[in-house]
């Protein structure tokens, strides 16, 4: 079908929530590339979602639906979380 890898190095493991958050975002960019291969065609529609305040926000809410289940697949971090209290 696509030629895109849709969980870079097939990993949600993160050493930090900030790097969780990056893949995220990344990976909420890689899904977009998939649904529309075209990138001529995403370029043209980046001036459209830029500009709609409710597209902006379905945008945050993909993001943090891919950091939640990053953030489950690394268990919230506790490891960290054990240390400090």
């Amino acid at each position: 079908m696509n030629d895109v890898t849709l969980v870079p190095n097939n990993s949600l493991i993160t050493a930090t929530p900030e790097e969780g958050r990056q893949l995220a975002v990344k990976m909420a960019r890689l899904i977009i590339k998939f649904t529309q291969p075209d990138e001529e065609k995403r370029n043209q529609l980046r001036d459209v979602y830029g500009n709609d305040a409710m597209m902006l926000i379905a945008v945050g809410q993909t993001v943090a639906l891919e950091f939640a289940t990053i953030a489950a697949a690394n268990n919230y971090w506790r490891k960290e979380d054990k240390t400090d209290g």
